[in-house]
């Protein structure tokens, strides 16, 4: 008694809940969470080794890679260092400022770097960004900062965002930007960047603001052209010379295939020979003017490293760095993140963009050590990196080596360089940043709504600030993709039959199903359903954004479509509902005769194949969907779904109502069936072979030979042996098993998410596919 007593409690608490016996067994979050919970040790060990990936490759390292990676880093230190000392001109920075960020960066780098190509540094944008934001806190401040304070604390701050974005693992944010969005961005700030070197090309700098608006920069550089200087001389041949060596020697490489190679690194190190060139020819004419040089130059840089220590970082300053560290940030992580990636596609390995971001942060904090400014992935010094053949990450050592004895042993020739000659490096280096019009139209060929994200970011940064640019990119993005979620388009299909050219070759004739109204298949007649059923596809998954609409596109299709069930005309206009008056009194007799002959609704088939999630909102929709079609056909409608691949989706389905029924005759209950019947003639299929309570064939003279077509039994009867051994096995192999008696008894499978059958009887209106809910409403031949 008490053991029945315990089970009728047991049975009360759970239909309170609304669970009964007869539920259909669905994925548990118990056998969920016990499947996807990893095992601790291991998840630790995993993560700890990933924190470090130089162990992956360290150990297998050898002479071939070492020679390899020599060549690649001696390459991009040649270009490092001339970057580098005009890159922290940009950020209002010391020359010596840049070389600080260099060194850390690459070092750092090839410690917990998941990429062998890219070459972490200075870089034009972010040391706009740096300048920006030196610029802003001082006129503010005044001089309560100095510039190296403010650099170093930034440097400190975005870091260590990042560094807690990879070690939480939310590099999965970055995702949210879009490609267009960041070349946009890109290429606004590259012609932000060029247009503000351009005066210090014609020894203009001093005449007017060169970090104002883009435009206004441009129109002020033409207004004052003819009061250039002896700058001029320097700058616009030092540019001219750097295109000179670049186009000429690419045009050897194709001339001549078998100098490319040394071709590509006479390129290389363009750089590094007009920065040598303009530096003797500055300090010849200069050398009798120390007190006051012909033209602009650098000036004195400190050999070494001579501003090793903590940074000076207060409260007071992070307050007033604070309202520019999201986009400092953003230009960081974004900017690296798309190159890594870029460069893994292009050499065929994959990055772990967590990583990368651990990468990033690291060498910023660290940095900071050093007097380092922010620092991130190049572009240019990637490529180059990449062309020069480079084969771990290692190679950013050599790169370091190179900075370091720049330093220390050629940093009082650094005097000398000509500021003319630092901008056209600039010009020439930003100037791949810019998106080609190929490019851009690639963009808009692909999806004008992103070519508008494209040419607004450029927009917004060449008519007011870099940060708009960004921030115009990340608003636009997110909006098209809420929109994208909100306003799915989802079709109402149709049957088009496919016919081989041999059919006599045993080639069946099939169905597909497309867009009843559709550009893409104009001219490709696409037969309605047949009358009385609606099939929708969804093209997105089923939650809250777009719930209610896809329910007003489902029912108002059905009321167009279809006929009432209801006939009105008998009832007065009082008994009527108030919100459903039924047809106006003014109604011509020929509207009611049309709508007289439209079909009555049979049936509402929902294909879910595109469906990845279904939320409470999207169940309780449905719910909604399936009232008031009922209402409407004023009788009981059949909601049958195909293509649920999610056991999640069941499961909320299920609790929604949904699917559970009267199994029908002819449902398939398995999810590749041995017998395919009727496959030419799906709509209209031929009486059914009587089936057994578990779905599967009867009559087994109608079996055929799944190779030939012809019948596998003769006579009548049960059929052959051997046919019924293939029954038996059939039926064992999805989950039914034979008894002692005769019988057949389905299995209950176990192990989770797992051991769940796709297709079930207990819920007959889930089916694999399209052919099978067609099949299963038993349409008369002529439908």
């Amino acid at each position: 008694m008490a053991i029945q007593g315990r089970r009728d409690i047991k049975t009360r608490v759970k239909n309170y809940f609304g669970y009964t016996e007869n539920t259909p067994e669905t994925i548990s979050v118990a056998s969920w969470a016990k499947n996807s919970t990893p095992d601790a040790r291991s998840a630790a060990t995993s993560y700890f080794l990933s924190l470090f990936p130089f162990l992956q490759w360290a150990p297998r390292y050898n002479l071939t890679w070492l020679l390899g990676d020599l060549v690649a880093g001696i390459t991009v230190g040649m270009v490092l260092v001339p970057q580098s000392l005009s890159y922290a001109k940009i950020a209002l920075l010391s020359p010596e400022y840049g070389l600080y960020s260099s060194f850390i960066g690459v070092l750092t780098y090839a410690f917990f770097a998941t990429s062998k190509d890219v070459s972490i540094g200075p870089v034009a944008v972010m040391s706009l960004e740096t300048g920006n934001i030196i610029a802003s806190v001082q006129e503010k401040y005044g001089d309560l900062y100095s510039a190296p304070v403010i650099a170093t604390a930034l440097a400190f701050i975005c870091g260590f965002v990042v560094l807690a974005i990879g070690l939480l693992r939310l590099g999965w944010l970055v995702e949210f930007i879009p490609q267009p969005a960041v070349s946009g961005f890109m290429t606004g700030s590259a012609i932000n960047i060029a247009a503000g070197q351009f005066p210090a090309v014609f020894g203009l700098a001093k005449r007017f603001d060169t970090r104002a608006s883009t435009y206004k920069v441009i129109i002020n550089t033409l207004k004052n052209l003819p009061y250039s200087s002896l700058d001029a001389a320097f700058g616009v041949t030092s540019l001219a010379l750097l295109y000179f060596i670049k186009w000429g020697f690419a045009w050897v490489g194709r001339k001549y295939p078998k100098y490319a190679r040394a071709a590509f690194f006479a390129s290389c190190v363009r750089h590094a020979f007009t920065i040598i060139i303009y530096t003797i020819i500055s300090w010849r004419i200069n050398i009798h003017h120390v007190k006051k040089p012909l033209i602009a130059l650098v000036g004195s840089v400190p050999s070494g490293l001579r501003h090793v220590g903590r940074p000076e970082i207060t409260g007071d300053l992070i307050a007033a760095i604070g309202p520019h560290i999201p986009v400092a940030t953003i230009i960081l992580l974004l900017e690296h993140i798309s190159i890594a990636k870029s460069f893994g596609r292009l050499n065929g390995y994959k990055i772990n963009p967590n990583q990368e971001l651990i990468a990033i942060g690291v060498n910023n904090t660290l940095g900071t050590l050093f007097s380092a400014y922010p620092s991130t992935g190049s572009f240019s010094r990637s490529a180059l990196k990449s062309k020069a053949g480079v084969r771990t990450p290692a190679a950013g050592l050599a790169t370091g080596v190179v900075v370091i004895v720049a330093l220390y042993a050629v940093a009082p020739a650094f005097y000398w360089i000509p500021n003319a000659t630092l901008s056209a490096l600039i010009i020439h280096a930003v100037a791949d940043l810019v998106a080609s019009p190929k490019h851009s139209y690639g963009f808009w060929r692909v999806s004008p709504l992103e070519y508008i994200i494209f040419v607004g970011a450029v927009l917004w940064s060449v008519f007011y600030t870099i940060e708009s640019g960004i921030y115009w990119s990340l608003a636009t993005s997110i909006v098209l993709l809420l929109v994208r979620l909100a306003r799915p388009k989802g079709h109402f299909l149709g049957r088009v039959r496919i016919k081989p050219e041999e059919v006599e070759a045993g080639h069946q004739i099939r169905d597909v199903y497309l867009p009843l109204c559709s550009e893409s298949h104009q001219d490709i007649p696409v037969e309605a359903p047949p009358p009385g059923v609606v099939i929708y596809r969804f093209e997105e998954s089923f939650l809250y954004p777009n719930a209610s609409l896809i329910n007003d596109r489902i029912v108002a299709y059905v009321k167009k479509h279809t006929r009432r069930g209801k006939d009105f005309s008998g009832i007065s206009a009082g008994d009527r509902p108030w919100n459903d008056p039924g047809p106006k009194a003014t109604v011509t007799a020929s509207t009611l005769e049309e709508e007289s002959l439209k079909p009555k609704l049979r049936a509402v088939i929902l294909d879910f194949t595109a469906v990845a999630n279904l939320d409470t909102t999207g169940v309780q929709n449905l719910i909604d969907t399936r009232v008031e079609v009922e209402k409407w056909a004023d009788t009981p409608i059949d909601f049958h779904f195909c293509g649920i691949l999610s056991p999640w989706i069941r499961r909320a389905l299920i609790a929604g109502g949904f699917g559970q029924g009267n199994a029908r005759a002819g449902t398939a209950l398995e999810v590749a069936p041995a017998v395919i019947e009727n496959l030419e003639n799906v709509a209209s299929p031929a009486p059914q072979a009587e089936r057994d309570s578990d779905g599967f064939p009867l009559n087994t003279n109608r079996l055929s030979d799944l190779e030939t077509g012809q019948p596998s039994g003769s006579g009548s009867g049960s059929g052959s042996s051997s046919t019924r051994s293939s029954l038996v096995n059939e039926k064992n192999n999805n989950g039914v098993s034979l008894n002692k008696d005769g019988t057949y008894e389905r299995r209950r499978q176990s192990g989770g998410s797992n051991g769940l059958p796709l297709l079930d009887k207990s819920t007959p209106f889930f089916h694999f596919d399209l052919h099978d809910a067609i099949n299963s409403l038993h349409l008369g031949n002529d439908e």
